[in-house]
């Protein structure tokens, strides 16, 4: 087991679910340091925060500290990584987030599982390929995005979803939602996918936010007056 540190957050990782690279970023402190400064830019206390992609439960955490444990849901689609993020916010006394197993494979969810694709690192692992090797999938719960904004009724959403995102932005999101955040995969998808993202963000009455947008981490704030 390895164990960092990362601005007063204790973390915790198997070995044999880490790699050179990722060890080396968690050792530096840079870890998903983009998404858990935009969280900490935007995110304010008492607020509901949805995060898709949890990981080893780090941004969740920051969200946590912020906004407080109970507002907080996480959504982490690796069964393997699951006893990971539960004991890593535990540890940390943010216990009290929300930890949901699932993919998120569009808006709508489904009875019917989901194959998930775990061979690659946590950090890139994602919802199965056709062609994906037999013994490297698992089945997983298939969650809808406008299911839970609907029953979570989120302020801020946070992604990380290793490409999932392009299944999201076909219809406006609701009022409620003020802030978005994702990380972007470009490789994984044509430049049209990313002008339906900002596209769809528009129609749902949120801009680009200057602020916490970095490199491929791109946000979205509302815009004033355009929301409850």
């Amino acid at each position: 087991m390895a164990e960092y540190e990362i601005d007063g957050l204790r973390l915790v990782v198997p070995d044999r679910l880490l790699n050179a690279r990722i060890a080396a970023k968690l050792a530096s402190g840079d870890y998903e340091a983009h998404e858990a400064q935009a969280a900490a830019m935007r995110i304010r206390p008492g607020q509901r925060v949805l995060d898709l992609g949890s990981g080893i439960g780090y941004v969740a955490a920051v969200c946590a500290r912020i906004a407080g444990a109970a507002n907080v849901t996480t959504i982490e689609a690796n069964p393997a990584m699951l006893p990971v993020i539960r004991a890593n916010l535990e540890r940390n006394g943010l216990g009290a987030v929300t930890l949901l197993h699932g993919a998120i494979g569009g808006m709508e969810g489904s009875a019917e599982p989901l194959a998930f694709d775990a061979a690659r690192s946590f950090w890139a692992a994602r919802i199965a390929e056709e062609g994906a090797a037999p013994a490297t999938l698992a089945e997983v719960p298939h969650l809808g995005l406008g299911d839970l904004l609907a029953r979570l009724r989120p302020h801020v959403v946070i992604m990380d979803i290793e490409g999932a995102e392009a299944l999201l932005f076909d219809a406006p999101w609701p009022a409620h939602v003020r802030h978005v955040m994702m990380e972007l995969h470009p490789g994984r998808y044509h430049d049209s996918t990313i002008k339906r993202i900002v596209d769809c963000m528009s129609q749902s009455g949120l801009t680009y936010d200057p602020g916490p947008s970095r490199g491929r981490i791109l946000c979205f704030r509302r815009v004033r007056g355009g929301g409850d």
